[in-house]
């Protein structure tokens, strides 16, 4: 059977016809036809659709009978059934199956006829045209009043600054990869920002500072979501109104515009995110020409966006694991097609190793070659990291530095903890609160550099100062009994049976006494891991704990953050449970000791592989760590779909510029219904065509767009929003639009298929035949018309809030929980 343009011949050869067998297929070019004769047929002809060239000997045919029918209704250019073309693991151009060697006869050859030329050109210049029409409105609304607010909104504090970090090659710590920091520090460079701003806290004001190119490159990468999901839903669907449906939504939705319009890491993330999808569905339409050269370069394009997802944010692991459920489920049907060798299988599997894996991590690996390269400055972020790793930065206390390389009596030192992200010992003048253990001076870690870090190493038994010229220099050795005296506060560091602030079984750990005079519980075993005792300590590179001489517990930091009456530093405990952890293991950093001879610390610096282990696990750390804090706006994952809460980017009154990140009500609203429909029609379908049910020859296509370009969407939603679920970190708002664009393309073709599937069963209706455009026309119209009312929401409002009734807004707050 040969489908072509809306309509399909049948040739059925009444008589056998005689000719040596020769092939199995026919490659039919352009959109694959399937012919089926019986019989042997020696080749045909050479025809101008199919390309193929017959012999002069082949034998008349008796009888050949053609019949003539109409396809069933596709409105705007859907696909039907048998139009649809199933990846296959093929070497050569994708093949029909046929009875005989050569499957049409020179008479049914010369029967077909190419589509007119020019009819050919104009569909393909309208579709070109649609997608510059897309892609130009995206970017009209992108660019629009990009320069106001001229002040910080939200997160621009944080990624503005960063990029000005890079700018200055400071070092400074996040929690995210550093790629999207660095194209936003790149761009401000290159648009003439020269990283002096401070970047303090919203509200700020941009004055003379040039902030346009680092928005500017945002709103640029945002733009292009809108183009990457409408060919992506294009290549799904092969219907021009869900693509065009899809990019609508994402072009009229207020919140994806928002997020496109700031110094911020989404628009960098969800870009790159677009395009491994974009990339996976192409290499996935080009199965029939494996190996060809749009084959490997949508190949390596996929994993060349993996890096940059994943180097952007950890968020990027999403659409990894999307693609590699696709490459498995793609070598398991390769492996499965009998007409493939080995060989060929094994070839596939190295291209996708190659491109998916060795590719995005070669990639990967060099974004923090250049992070390191680059920010070879010291700053903020130093006390995050090792001293090993501090040793190799410009500025920094340990670069360049000689130290005493043994520990003596009398030495003021720093005491660092070897668990990433936790910090110095530190203490300061204030005390605990009432209620929380003994109100004695609070004893913390701290993450950076300061003078309340310094502590003085002191005998337990004695008073006298072991810097006097006349005292010989005394080394602390392994087991030996201390006492730490904070050089600011001169308090003992102190513990006792009262219960931690925050750990519970664990004690408190304070400052007590005065001028260095205490109890006997300030004093502690020093021992170092793994050593003998008597063993002098080295500075730096011996691992040592502190053990309570009265409690028998262990000094160690909990990790967890203290509320306010703490700075929000980090709890310092002293556990009963002796087992080596990261948190009970201390090294000694800083050491000065006039009375000792100084070494080098050059031979610290660690190995590119040791900073790039030690940066993943402070990432991490750090992530794990984020928690809210008192008053601070977050949201919860099941507030996302439904656009329960927006988040506030700027202005919190009616005298100033308000922009207010809330999806538009209409769009989200839709693409929640649409999941819900797509879980009814989608599992109904499938338990049907399981129980054998036969669908008429109408419906297969639609059904298989539905199932397989509707089930790879639904697959991206779930991977991209159900995991926030499971995460312990502080979430907001914003973490669920990669999963909208998810959504927002999955309604595109739900919809279009679902009103494909009412003109089809209302086909002998007046209505049958525009029930799919006047539908389509009619969600199109909605998200424009709904944009049009909430607008305000993205580029900025000013007067009476929303809850006044003399607000323009009043009418449009449709939810109590909507703050604009």
């Amino acid at each position: 059977m040969l489908y072509s343009s809306g309509r399909f011949l049948a040739v059925r050869a009444a008589t056998t016809i005689h000719a040596p067998p020769r092939a199995r297929g026919l490659a039919l070019r352009g959109k694959r036809r399937e012919l089926q004769i019986p019989g042997h047929l020696e080749p045909p002809s050479y025809d101008s659709l199919t390309g193929l060239r017959a012999r002069p000997s082949a034998p008349p045919v008796r009888r050949v009978i053609l019949r003539k029918g109409r396809m069933p209704p596709a409105i705007g250019g859907g696909l039907a059934g048998s139009e649809l073309r199933p990846r296959r693991g093929r070497c050569a151009p994708q093949a029909v199956r046929a009875v005989g060697r050569d499957t049409v006869p020179p008479v049914a050859a010369r029967r077909l006829k190419r589509p007119a030329w020019s009819s050919r050109h104009l569909e393909a210049a309208g579709r070109w045209a649609t997608l510059a029409v897309v892609t130009l409105l995206s970017f009209a609304t992108r660019f629009h009043r990009l320069d106001q607010p001229a002040h910080i909104c939200w997160d621009e504090t944080h990624f503005g600054k960063m990029g000005s970090y890079y700018i200055n090659r400071t070092f400074f710590f996040d929690v995210h990869p550093p790629l999207g920091k660095m194209l936003i520090g790149l761009a401000g460079y290159l648009s003439g920002y020269d990283g002096t701003f401070l970047f303090e806290k919203p509200g700020d004001s941009y004055k003379h500072h040039s902030y346009m190119g680092m928005r500017g490159f945002c709103a640029f990468l945002g733009s292009w979501l809108i183009p990457f999901a409408y060919l992506t839903v294009l290549d799904l669907s092969k219907s021009f109104p869900a693509a065009l449906l899809t990019a609508a939504l994402l072009t009229f939705d207020t919140g994806c515009l928002t997020l496109s319009q700031y110094i911020l890491l989404d628009p960098i993330l969800m870009f790159f995110i677009m395009a491994a999808m974009l990339s996976m569905v192409k290499y996935n339409s080009c199965a029939d020409r494996p190996f060809s050269a749009p084959w490997w370069f949508w190949l390596s394009l996929t994993g060349i966006s993996l890096a940059g997802a994943l180097g952007v944010k950890f968020v990027g692991l999403f659409i990894i694991l999307q693609v590699g459920l696709n490459t498995i489920s793609d070598l398991w049907h390769l492996f499965g097609d009998l007409s493939l060798s080995l060989v060929t299988v094994g070839k596939h599997l190295t291209a996708r190793i190659l491109c998916l894996i060795v590719l995005p991590l070669v990639l990967y690996v060099t974004i923090f070659a250049v992070h390191v390269m680059v920010l070879n400055k010291s700053g903020p972020g130093d006390g995050f990291f090792s001293s090993a790793f501090q040793a190799r930065l410009s500025g920094n206390s340990l670069h360049n530095a000689s130290i005493p390389e043994h520990l003596a009596y009398g030495s003021v030192i720093t005491v660092k903890n070897l668990r990433m992200a936790i910090g110095y010992l530190h203490s300061h003048r204030h005390l605990y609160p009432e209620g929380v253990g003994a109100r004695q001076q609070q004893v913390t870690t701290y993450l950076h550099k300061d003078y309340n870090n310094l502590w003085i190493i002191k005998k337990h038994n004695t008073n006298t100062d072991p810097l006097d010229p006349s005292f010989p220099v005394e080394f602390v050795r392994h087991g030996d009994i201390i006492r730490l005296e904070h050089k600011e506060t001169t308090r003992n560091l102190h513990s006792h049976y009262h219960e931690a602030p925050l750990t519970r079984k664990h004690y408190q750990v304070t400052g007590y006494g005065i001028n260095g005079t205490g109890d006997s519980n300030d004093f502690w075993r020093i021992e170092v891991v793994n050593r003998k005792f008597g063993n002098r300590i080295k500075v730096l590179r011996s691992r040592i704990r502190l053990i309570h001489l009265v409690t028998g517990c262990v000094l160690g930091s909990s990790g967890k953050i203290l509320p306010k009456w703490g700075w929000e530093q980090l709890e310092v405990t002293c556990t009963p449970y002796l087992k080596e952890t990261a948190n009970s293991i201390w090294n000694i950093e800083d050491h000065i000791n006039p009375k000792l001879p100084n070494i080098s610390l050059d031979v610290l610096q660690p190995s590119f592989s040791e900073i790039l282990l030690e940066s993943h696990m402070v990432m991490i750390r750090g992530n794990n760590g984020l928690k809210p804090k008192d008053n601070e706006f977050t949201s919860k994952p099941w507030h996302w779909p439904i656009n329960y809460q927006g988040l506030r980017f700027s202005g919190a009154n009616d005298t100033d510029f308000r922009v207010y990140l809330l999806g538009n009500p209409v769009v989200w609203w839709l693409n929640l219904v649409s999941i819900v429909l797509y879980l009814l029609s989608g599992s109904t379908v499938a338990i049907a065509m399981q129980r054998g049910v036969q669908l008429p020859a109408e419906l297969e296509g639609l059904t298989r767009v539905l199932l397989r370009g509707g089930g790879q969407l639904l697959l991206g939603w779930m991977l991209h929003y159900f995991p926030f679920f499971l995460m312990g970190r502080i979430l907001y708002f914003h973490h669920y639009f990669p999963a909208m664009l998810f959504s927002s393309m999955l309604t595109g073709i739900l919809w279009d298929t679902l009103l494909r599937l009412c003109a089809w069963g209302l086909a002998s209706s007046p209505m049958g035949s525009r029930i799919h455009a006047v539908g389509i026309l009619s969600l199109l119209l909605a998200a424009a018309y709904s944009f049009y009312l909430f607008h305000p929401l993205a580029y900025g409002m000013v007067g009476p809030l929303a809850q006044e009734p003399e607000s323009p807004m009043a009418g449009l707050r449709w939810l109590e929980s909507w703050e604009f």
